[in-house]
């Protein structure tokens, strides 16, 4: 395949797959959506990309290092405390962006087809996975003082 259309194809399926991942978010009303997926994981691919354009392959994996790096605090900044309570909010909305971030440099590598089985499963747990939540604690209910020794 010449190499300007691989390397359009993997930028686009990165973009297609955040982007997806983005329209979950933004359906669910968390705070990063369909542009932040989609920049997370095109950057991620372009950044990658890059890295194997200018230097070769072992210059991919630290380009791969920093990726994880900086989306990790990108991500972090969607947690947050409550005062009042025990509760953290966000974390899967963190996740998720690391997430993209891995299908970005997945896509960006080359592997596409494994990114599009990855946001296959991250559907799958992104959807049904609060349903699943909320059946297991109807069966098994969790009272806050149950992880408290007397």
């Amino acid at each position: 395949m010449d190499q300007a259309l691989d390397i359009a194809l993997r930028l686009s399926v990165a973009t297609f797959l955040g982007v997806l991942i983005g329209l979950n978010r933004d359906l669910q009303g968390k705070p990063t959506g369909v542009r932040t997926m989609g920049l997370v994981c095109l950057g991620s691919a372009l950044i990658v990309i890059a890295a194997e354009l200018v230097g070769g392959p072992g210059d991919a994996t630290r380009a791969v290092q920093g990726i994880i790096t900086g989306v990790g605090f990108l991500g972090s900044g969607v947690i947050i405390k409550s005062d009042d309570s025990s509760r953290v909010h966000g974390l899967t909305t963190a996740a998720t962006v690391w997430l993209t971030a891995a299908m970005g440099i997945t896509c960006g590598l080359g592997h596409w087809r494994l990114a599009l089985v990855a946001t296959s499963l991250s559907f799958i747990v992104l959807v049904l996975g609060g349903r699943f939540e909320k059946a297991v604690h109807r069966r098994w209910p969790h009272s806050p003082n149950d992880s408290q020794s007397p």
